[in-house]
């Protein structure tokens, strides 16, 4: 089974972002995500794209989803289409990573089966903030809540969605380090 999940840094109140960026900069987060997703496919929202210049991140197949063409990335027009190009390789295993923004997050929830969050400490008090669907305990079970250990004000959680909890790879990546 191949890894389908999302990647996300939010708030306690499930903020992930407000005014089309991220509301904070924490180093260590960013070196974290990177080290998750590397050699992996990153799927994200036009948005998303945009908010990270437009450029791909390196060593990592970049896909954006989106209604109108976005140049120099690969690009479809909705989820479904995504994945069913990505499953046509059977050989290749490496993890799907979404990666936001919050309305791609929302419409592809009930395909992930693993989760990855950081919790940050700010508090963004703005009404156009936007959130992280909730995570119901009855869909998911939840692995330990850890500090970073390079940013201990920062922590992480992995989540499995309660029917892939038993299977084998999904226990040996998260075995995997952190």
């Amino acid at each position: 089974m191949r890894i389908v999940g999302a990647i996300a840094a939010m708030t306690s109140e499930r903020v992930i972002g407000s005014d089309n960026s991220i509301p904070w900069h924490y180093s260590e987060d960013f070196k974290r995500f990177k080290r998750v997703t590397l050699n992996g496919t990153v799927i994200m929202g036009r948005n998303t794209w945009e908010s990270i210049g437009s450029k791909a991140l390196p060593k990592r197949r970049n896909i954006v989803i989106s209604r109108r063409g976005v140049n120099d990335v690969e690009c479809y027009s909705s989820i479904d289409t995504t994945l069913e190009c990505l499953n046509k390789s059977a050989e290749d295993t490496s993890p799907i990573w979404f990666i936001g923004g919050g309305q791609i997050y929302a419409a592809a929830f009930e395909l992930f089966n693993l989760l990855d969050i950081t919790t940050v400490p700010d508090n963004i008090p703005n009404t156009s903030a936007v959130v992280f669907p909730e995570i119901s305990t009855e869909d998911w079970h939840a692995g330990p809540s850890q500090p970073l250990a390079a940013d201990p004000r920062l922590d992480c959680q992995r989540f499995i969605r309660t029917e892939h909890q038993h299977l084998s790879e999904v226990q040996a990546w998260l075995r995997s380090d952190q």
